[in-house]
């Protein structure tokens, strides 16, 4: 079984603005609102591919509801812990004519010790050696930034693959924990090196230093120029695909959630490459963080090109 655990989810409310200009007034063409965070964001694109998911995490108020519901309502087994507060909304400003994306991002509520030890005990308390853990995303202000370095050393007590993409100094604690996989994208790469890295090679020789972490494998995400997939055995640089772009919220996202969903029906290291390059192109054609459908994600993964490095 896959979980994705996000602990600062939100209801992700996306604007669709025709020239979008900063200081004036702006009409809105569309707006479109969707469970999101994360984690949430994996559990979707995890479901069209054809898995299975436990979301866990932390919801509050109204706006934690919606998410709930949005979740049962399309068949995505979830086991939140409720808090006090209200779960942040984000925007996002999609400008189709100039091709820009503007988020907005709220804080969202603080997590006491004891929601977050009622989420721990809810994961490891459904989690069998040779599950996946994917903890993904952002943190509540007040929470320590290694809790899922912690968590990670914990779900390798029990013999669980865990999933680590987050920045900061949550990338950082929780690379040292050493999860099975690590998923930068090479901003985050970048910040956390503190350095222009400069080409695929350059990630490569990164990548296989974080592997002496106990990592098995490190993807890091170039938007539209494609990913870098590294082992101990093997690096491939993967091509991007030319795709329509609609937005690109939630395209880390769904690489992971490719990812993940390799790594539970153990396909090949290429076959892993495919698929995951083919659903983060996929993601960024549609709107907001509405989950890609099956049937374009196959056509694209016929057109991945990669090559050895």
């Amino acid at each position: 079984m896959i979980t994705t655990i996000t602990i600062n989810p939100a209801v992700d409310k996306t604007i669709e603005i025709n020239n979008f200009t900063v200081g004036n007034v702006n009409r809105v063409a569309s707006v479109r609102l969707d469970a999101g965070g994360k984690g949430i964001n994996v559990s979707k694109v995890i479901k069209n591919l054809g898995g299975e998911s436990r979301a866990m995490g932390i919801l509050s108020g109204t706006s934690g509801q919606f998410i709930k519901e949005y979740l049962d309502e399309i068949n995505i087994l979830n086991d939140f812990v409720f808090t006090k507060g209200e779960t942040r909304t984000n925007i996002k400003v999609v400008d189709m004519i100039n091709h820009t994306n503007t988020d907005i991002n709220e804080a969202g509520p603080e997590a006491s010790l004891k929601d977050l030890n009622d989420v721990c005990d809810k994961m490891f308390n459904n989690i069998n050696s040779g599950d996946t853990i994917i903890l993904s995303g952002s943190v509540p202000s007040n929470v320590d930034k290694k809790i899922y370095g912690n968590w990670i050393t914990k779900a390798k007590q029990k013999g669980a693959k865990t999933i680590l993409d987050a920045d900061g100094e949550m990338l950082k604690a929780g690379i040292l924990a050493g999860p099975y996989l690590v998923k930068p994208n090479i901003d985050e790469l970048e910040a956390m090196f503190n350095k222009k890295i400069e080409g695929v090679v350059e990630i490569v020789e990164i990548a296989k230093k974080m592997l002496e972490y106990g990592i098995i494998i490190v993807a890091v995400s170039l938007g539209s120029e494609g990913a870098v997939f590294v082992t101990k055995e093997c690096a491939i640089y993967a091509h991007g695909l030319k795709v329509d772009v609609k937005s690109t919220v939630g395209a880390g996202d769904s690489m992971v959630a490719a990812l993940a969903y390799s790594l539970e029906k153990n396909l090949s290291f290429e076959e892993t490459v495919r698929l995951s390059v083919a659903t983060g192109a996929a993601n960024v054609m549609t709107e907001g963080t509405k989950a890609s459908d099956i049937k374009t994600i196959m056509e694209l993964e016929k057109q991945v090109v990669f090559e050895y490095l």
